[in-house]
């Protein structure tokens, strides 16, 4: 593909409605939400300054903090008298906050959520089993006390807040530095998801009761347990996925 090919087809988007904020952070924000959506692939060059504040009716230091933005969640390599040229994938900053919103904005629903899935499979069973084993009297108290508002939740929007705080506190009991930046995921990719899902389980009490077995697992300190019981809630979600109607964006 060609750089005036790249150039013919995406400038003529018309872009998001402009906001009465902070100008460069919507302007990387609409950029960022076209590169997660796949208009500009990795490899390709994109518009100069010039172009992009004809596109955006913005001036070319606006178009240059945004940039800049892009660049250091590694979303683009700029280099002088050459412009900016998206990066890989594996060198896109999918833990930062802002780079995850956008993920989430660009692509539709069951996608993000099915991505979710995969990622709590990977990391929440080996966060519950290493809770078991090293959490403290304090990360305990504040895992059952999630627990708790779960149980006693009268609105979903209570179930979800209690249900994040919930998958926190487990996280933060694993006590491992390293894991920290997986809060972003919970803070963000789950908060989407069970939004999603807590609205349409018919069973939550279901869901409940296997977060009470994560409880039990981690009170026990029996790590094997915690992490089957991870597993199981992470299948439950799985199965209110596919039982409803396709997913919107």
């Amino acid at each position: 593909m060609t750089n005036k090919k790249l150039l013919d087809g995406p400038l003529s988007v018309k872009p998001r409605p402009r906001p009465t904020g902070n100008l460069h952070d919507w302007l990387a924000r609409s950029i960022g939400e076209r590169i997660l959506a796949g208009e500009f692939v990795p490899g390709a060059l994109l518009p100069n300054e010039a172009a992009w504040g004809r596109i955006y009716d913005v001036s070319r230091t606006a178009v240059r903090e945004a940039i800049k933005t892009l660049t250091g969640k590694g979303l683009l390599l700029s280099r002088p008298k050459i412009g900016s040229r998206v990066e890989p994938r594996d060198r896109w900053n999918l833990l930062d906050r802002d780079v995850l919103t956008w993920h989430r904005s660009a692509i539709d629903r069951r996608s993000f959520a099915a991505s979710t899935q995969e990622a709590r499979r990977v990391i929440e069973p080996g966060v519950a089993a290493l809770a078991a084993r090293k959490r403290t009297v304090e990360q305990l108290d504040r895992l059952i006390a999630a627990m708790e508002a779960m149980r006693n939740a009268k609105s979903v929007q209570v179930n979800v807040a209690a249900d994040l705080e919930f998958h926190e506190a487990l996280l933060q009991a694993a006590n491992n530095d390293l894991l920290m930046p997986f809060g972003i995921i919970i803070e963000q990719a789950l908060r989407n998801l069970f939004d999603y899902t807590s609205q349409r389980n018919p069973r939550l009490s279901i869901a409940i009761k296997l977060h009470e077995k994560i409880v039990h697992a981690v009170i026990d300190q029996d790590m094997e347990a915690a992490r089957q019981a991870m597993l199981r809630l992470i299948d439950d979600t799985d199965a209110v996925i596919a039982a409803t109607s396709p997913l919107k964006k």
